[in-house]
């Protein structure tokens, strides 16, 4: 994305939010439909359920609408959005940690088919990062898969940017071991790690 669009882009979703903050039903409506295919592919990563991430989008836009008057302009609209849904996300999956009896994520042999990731290479490292504890998970999709920094995950996530730097680390550290047993291969020596 030029530079100019995403002046444009952000200057728009400030606009909307302020409309959203003002009681314009409508603002809402384009800021949902601006957002929800980003923030599907990115709550996918929380859950292969596509119930439960429009579940979750939901939401995360009836916050918007209940907050938008205490955004302070601290960040970017867009990481405003992203941090509600991952704070949304983390609450889901807690919930259903804690009421039902669903399987965790490492669980699940694969994430549902996601047509961003049809090559074979794609379809592994994302069954890799199942693997992962979800806050480290996200760190990385954040990061590599959204193009994030590491100041913007760290609001986000609401979280030090030395955590964020740490699950960092220790997620590429785990993928290191996961990835060549689930290639076949057998997990590198511990002095390699």
């Amino acid at each position: 994305m030029s530079l100019l669009a995403k002046n444009s882009s952000t200057k728009c979703d400030s606009e909307l939010l302020i409309a959203v903050a003002a009681g314009q039903r409508r603002a809402l409506e384009e800021l949902y439909l601006g957002y929800h295919r980003r923030l599907s592919r990115f709550l996918s990563r929380f859950t292969p359920r596509y119930e439960n991430v429009e579940e979750i989008i939901n939401d995360t836009f009836m916050v918007v609408w209940q907050s938008a008057n205490t955004f302070r302009n601290a960040s970017q609209v867009s990481t405003w959005i992203f941090g509600i849904a991952y704070r949304m996300a983390l609450k889901s999956l807690r919930r259903q940690k804690n009421h039902t009896a669903a399987r965790s994520l490492d669980e699940y042999p694969e994430q549902s088919v996601n047509p961003v990731l049809d090559t074979e290479v794609q379809d592994w490292v994302a069954h890799g990062l199942n693997h992962l504890p979800a806050e480290q998970r996200l760190t990385l999709v954040l990061a590599y898969h959204m193009g994030h920094s590491l100041e913007e995950i760290a609001v986000i996530t609401e979280s030090p940017i030395g955590t964020v730097k740490a699950r960092m680390f220790h997620a590429r550290q785990k993928l290191r071991r996961y990835l060549p047993a689930l290639g076949g291969a057998s997990a590198l020596p511990a002095s390699v790690e």
